[in-house]
């Protein structure tokens, strides 16, 4: 008798299971996966938020050598579009406006169209490797 047939006695003798092991998965014991898991987190209040600032945008906009009018104008139309599809987060690029005397046109132009927007909401600075100061993020208030 070899290997084999004793691995293969030994495994005639384990009950069935259509399951998988832990160690076929990779799952420790104490992990569990919750495919609705994520779904019902976002229902819990300030999960959404934190969902939505992790999340890539809906919507890109880059107005970046557009004069101050012309980027205002770009805003509204933008804007407007997100708000009939239900976009949740939105990023704008304006640059950082070093080539600018003085200060930022655009970033300006962009923080007073925010301010006045009715449904814009939370909004800052994207993290450095998608853009920094010299792009902006937008949480769109939802209405319910």
């Amino acid at each position: 008798m070899d290997f084999g047939d004793i691995l293969n006695k030994w495994e005639q003798r384990q009950p069935q299971s259509n399951k998988q092991s832990n160690m076929e998965t990779g799952l420790n014991n104490n992990e569990i996966i919750d495919k609705d898991a994520n779904e019902q987190k976002k229902n819990i209040p300030g999960e959404k938020r934190r969902h939505l600032l992790n999340a890539k945008p809906d919507d890109i906009l880059d107005i970046h050598g557009y004069t101050a009018e012309k980027a205002w104008i770009s805003l509204e139309e933008f804007f407007q579009n997100a708000k009939s599809n239900d976009y949740e987060k939105l990023r704008i690029i304006h640059g950082k406006g070093n080539h600018t005397q003085g200060e930022a046109v655009l970033k300006n132009t962009v923080r007073k169209f925010i301010e006045q927007c009715g449904f814009a909401g939370e909004s800052g600075y994207e993290k450095s490797n998608n853009g920094g100061s010299g792009a902006t993020w937008v949480l769109l208030k939802i209405d319910k």
